[in-house]
């Protein structure tokens, strides 16, 4: 299985940001200690690990069908290639995207697997896919996301409760029936046995576009910017523990109370650099229809943060942008042939607290 070969430990020798531990078993039995635990991970960083999800069977399953599809030839996975119009489903090529605005292109490859596709499976729903995808959807893709749709839905839950919003408003706007961004994604980093700038990206410094992300990985290489600082700061991947972050609609559903916070991918440390780096993410985001707006009207406390938000915040919360507009503006805009200045660039940011870093 990609990943678990003979990995080196990640090294001691690099600064990383520790995260809270949060265990996905007491949550859903509403244990207090473990939602306040989940809040201030919420509102201070935005990313925490969580324990106890139970889908390491089906991420393993997962991890080999991205191996199988990454290893077909390029042109008949480029058969499937996402395009430039933000359109997100589909396989993207290494350099398709740029991670910063002077052009300089990404380094990864990787596959998006709609969630509307595996719900409808066998019917199509968005698009088509790789015969070794379409081989795996019953064992692996099916399995993987129905449990991701689960494990995020219930932290939607607990977070609708603890920013007092009516019973059921988050999980209005996130409707398994209505078309969606959500999508699972496998990644592939190529090992850089020839060393490497840390300083250079593998993907762009980005806020996530949706509302929740449920990561899998073996490797190191995933950084963030803690607010108020300038430092780029790894996350540890620790065995059997996801890594979880809020994504801009929550930001602004929140009213800025929830943090999506700048993260960034890099060659992994140390001795893992020489090795291939595989991840593997569900990204859950809003239904398209959804406007993404501060939720003042609906909650008191949401209300207070909007009064307390930064400026450029604001203005994202009265933009009247729907869940599909923000989410294709942002990727159309990270699309290396749609790069036609700085301007391009800057038009694909979300909600960073420094919206130039790269």
């Amino acid at each position: 299985m990609p990943g678990l070969v003979n990995l080196p430990p990640f090294p001691e020798n690099v600064t990383t940001h520790p995260l809270l531990v949060i265990d996905y078993e007491l949550l859903k039995a509403r244990d207090s200690n473990e939602i306040a635990t989940l809040w201030k991970a919420g509102t201070e960083l935005g990313f925490w690990y969580l324990k106890n999800h139970g889908v390491d069977e089906e991420v393993s399953k997962m991890f080999d069908t991205g191996a199988e599809t990454m290893a077909l030839p390029f042109e008949e996975k480029m058969n499937f290639e996402q395009g430039d119009e933000g359109f997100s489903f589909g396989y993207k090529a290494r350099g398709a995207t740029v991670i910063d605005e002077s052009g300089a292109p990404d380094t990864v490859e990787f596959v998006n697997i709609a969630k509307d596709d595996a719900l409808a499976w066998p019917e199509i729903a968005r698009r088509t896919y790789p015969t070794t995808i379409n081989a795996r959807m019953d064992d692996a893709v099916v399995p993987f996301i129905r449990k991701s749709v689960e494990v995020n839905a219930t932290l939607l839950e607990i977070f609708n409760e603890l920013l007092c919003l009516p019973e059921g408003t988050l999980a209005e706007k996130h409707r398994l029936q209505e078309w969606s961004g959500s999508e699972a994604r496998v990644i592939k980093n190529p090992p850089r046995p020839e060393g490497f700038d840390e300083a250079q990206a593998a993907l762009a410094a980005h806020t996530d576009f949706g509302s929740l992300s449920f990561l899998h990985n073996r490797l190191g290489g995933l950084q963030v910017m803690v607010p108020g600082t300038e430092q780029w700061q790894y996350v540890k991947p620790i065995p059997g523990h996801a890594i979880c972050n809020l994504g801009d609609a929550m930001t602004v559903f929140s009213g800025g109370l929830l943090k999506s916070n700048l993260h960034r991918v890099v060659p992994a440390p140390g001795e893992q650099g020489l090795f291939t780096r595989w991840s593997l993410v569900f990204f859950t985001r809003p239904g398209n229809s959804v406007i993404l707006r501060a939720l003042a009207d609906e909650s008191a406390r949401v209300a207070e943060a909007v009064q307390a938000a930064p400026e450029h915040l604001r203005q994202i919360f009265e933009s009247g942008q729907t869940s599909f507009e923000w989410f294709t503006r942002r990727v159309k805009n990270m699309r290396t042939n749609n790069q036609k200045g700085v301007d391009v660039w800057r038009a694909g940011r979300g909600t960073e607290h420094r919206p130039q870093a790269a």
